[in-house]
């Protein structure tokens, strides 16, 4: 997952919160990496919570806060690279700059704003989007997933940017474009063909491929706390190793 980044869109019930649960226990079992959770429902994320640098529910202003953070971050590791002459940041820079991993579940919840929350929703997308454009070659990974990433809800110039896409189940063939691209629903890459009980199956579109057909683990809030425990652990002796 390094230098990529991932967004995932689909119908309620496909599998979108089970899908980046899983890539979020990837990153929370290396202790290299650390975690910035955004969860616009609370609690598809929480179990990592204590794993995390961060960790946000649907509060727009502390969302903005913890972005501008992660940007402060991302140009720290700009001066540092060209300081050192160099292009991207590296395991090698893990004890000074660790990996990051930023996931946003229910990407509407901070995208999509009415009367006074529209201003703030505008300058989280473009907070996002700066991370998205830039951060790759610092070290910092985005995860985003919404029902239907439609321009409305997550602004073009954001989507755009995720070189990564996973449409789980989709109502239409419509629908399943907007998360893959245009066109790929006429070739026969369409998520409307995903049977609705077949959670968490989705189509994966990778940078120059083709979309690939495959299926995400599900893992029960029982397999979540247990790989929460064992990532705090491994988390907990790496602090100790380092002091």
């Amino acid at each position: 997952m390094v230098e990529r980044n991932i967004v995932i869109g689909g119908e309620p019930g496909s599998g979108k919160s089970v899908s980046v649960s899983m890539l979020v226990a990837a990153a929370a079992l290396d202790p290299y990496v650390h975690l910035s959770l955004f969860d616009g429902k609370l609690v598809e994320l929480s179990m990592w919570r204590r794993c995390a640098d961060h960790f946000v529910g649907a509060d727009l202003s502390r969302a903005i806060e913890v972005l501008r953070e992660l940007r402060a971050d991302m140009e720290d590791r700009y001066a540092y690279l060209m300081d050192e002459g160099r292009r991207k940041i590296t395991k090698g820079d893990g004890g000074r700059f660790p990996l990051r991993l930023v996931a946003v579940d229910e990407l509407a919840s901070f995208t999509l704003g009415v009367g006074d929350d529209k201003k703030l929703c505008a300058e989280f997308s473009n907070l996002l989007r700066d991370l998205v454009s830039r951060g790759r070659a610092a070290g910092i990974i985005v995860v985003g997933a919404t029902q239907k990433p439609s321009s409305d809800i997550v602004p073009t110039a954001l989507r755009d940017l995720f070189g990564f896409r996973w449409a789980m189940r989709c109502s239409t063939p419509q629908a399943s474009d907007t998360i893959l691209g245009s066109g790929w629903a006429t070739q026969g890459f369409t998520a409307s063909s995903i049977d609705g009980r077949d959670r968490g199956v989705g189509f994966l579109l990778s940078e120059g491929g083709w979309p690939v057909r495959l299926k995400s683990y599900y893992l029960s809030d029982d397999d979540l706390r247990t790989l929460a425990r064992r990532s705090e652990a491994l988390r907990s002796a790496d602090v100790e190793r380092a002091s």
